[in-house]
């Protein structure tokens, strides 16, 4: 399913960035992108088109052919062969980093070293201590960097924040988040299978604890209580699926969160795709029972029911702009991406932004990861080496 939205958002913002070009501004952010990733267009250039204060300068790819036909394609004006060339560029201000899992660190601290400004596509690292790493290295430089947990920045995630902060329906009791794709919907080929490149579902999928830490307001889990991964038939070192179940303390109280992600979900019956399981996230407080359908995507379609234990009432929201934090700004048409961009080009410029994913939830979360994947048996992800040219699939 999250395959499906992920093609349904780059139609989306393909049409509206289409009929939304704005002119640019003469002191626009010129961000260089590392990767010819699929992604691309609807995590930056699309949403660039709606913004006046950012111009997508470059595209990079260890293949010059692939990032020369890439520019065309996107009306970029240069491509470089390789990722150097890219950050050696002194008319570059920010990068957005799309390449795989275990080459984030690396770039991003070579970014860093160039002194671009990042946009990290998540996972943040492979794993906490070069997270850990990587944060130093850019509070030295005082440059920025986020990981780009886009969901984040929609209006529905900070409704549902704020209904959850009022305490209106009491403490949190428990969680559940939930990932799947289809089977056969992630080619075995894909670079999210592969270990040496820092794969697995968790990696991937690994919105099911960024939405729990986030609605938590939590940072690492006070313990693993048990984690279960099934691995792929072509490497056991990789998850093909992941559950847990993490246990948090919040406030002195013991609260329970369940994880699953799963790059290979079975057909129902053996034959029909479970293309209803979008990424979705339960939250059980000691008054209510809240229901969060479609977080990851909530600009397509998303829908937040609250049912109240003491009334037996249910009754339903949803949130395509404005709410507690973006106010005025935004409109019902913005993708998460588009309000992710709106952040990070005021952050950029010094402003306060009206949200932002901090450097320490990043640490965060990567702890988080280590800590499933070793209680699983896997063992933590690692960097892919420097010298190691991964696929051209990306």
């Amino acid at each position: 399913m999250a395959m499906l939205l992920q093609m349904t958002t780059f139609l989306t913002q393909y049409l509206y960035g289409a009929n939304n070009n704005v002119p640019k501004q003469s002191d626009a952010l010129r961000i260089g992108i590392l990767s010819t990733a699929m992604i691309n267009s609807a995590a930056l250039i699309n949403p660039a088109k709606s913004h006046g204060g950012v111009i997508i300068s470059a595209v990079a790819s260890r293949n010059f052919d692939k990032a020369k036909k890439f520019a065309k394609q996107y009306d970029i004006p240069k491509a470089y062969g390789s990722y150097e060339e890219l950050l050696n560029e002194p008319g570059i201000d920010a990068v957005y980093i799309s390449l795989p899992n275990g080459m984030h660190g690396t770039w991003a601290k070579k970014a860093l070293n160039a002194g671009k400004h990042v946009l990290l596509e998540k996972p943040f690292t492979a794993n906490a201590d070069e997270a850990r790493s990587l944060v130093q290295l850019a509070i030295e430089k005082k440059l920025i960097l986020v990981e780009a947990f886009h969901w984040q920045f929609h209006p529905a995630a900070h409704s549902l924040k704020a209904i959850l902060d009022t305490g209106k329906y009491g403490p949190i009791i428990r969680t559940y988040a939930r990932m799947t794709t289809p089977k056969g919907s992630i080619p075995r080929s894909d670079i999210r299978w592969q270990f040496g490149l820092a794969g697995g579902s968790l990696m991937d999928m690994t919105y099911v604890i960024s939405s729990t830490r986030y609605f938590l307001g939590a940072g690492t889990p006070r313990e693993v209580a048990e984690a279960k991964a099934r691995p792929t038939s072509q490497d056991p070192r990789v998850d093909e699926a992941m559950e847990a179940t993490l246990r948090y303390d919040i406030d002195g109280r013991m609260v329970e969160s369940k994880i699953y992600s799963d790059m290979w979900r079975a057909n129902a019956l053996g034959v029909v795709p479970r293309i209803w399981e979008t990424p979705s996230i339960e939250i059980e407080t000691e008054h209510a029972v809240i229901y969060f359908y479609n977080f990851m995507m909530p600009h397509l379609y998303h829908y937040i029911t609250i049912h109240d234990k003491r009334t037996g009432k249910t009754t339903t929201e949803k949130h395509y702009s404005g709410g507690p934090q973006w106010g005025n700004r935004g409109e019902t048409w913005w993708s998460t991406y588009r309000y992710q961009l709106e952040a990070f080009v005021d952050m950029v410029h010094g402003r306060e932004p009206a949200h932002w994913v901090t450097l320490d939830s990043s640490i965060a979360q990567m702890d988080t990861i280590d800590m499933v994947y070793e209680k699983s048996g896997l063992g933590k992800r690692l960097p892919t080496p420097d010298d190691v040219d991964p696929p051209r699939v990306a």
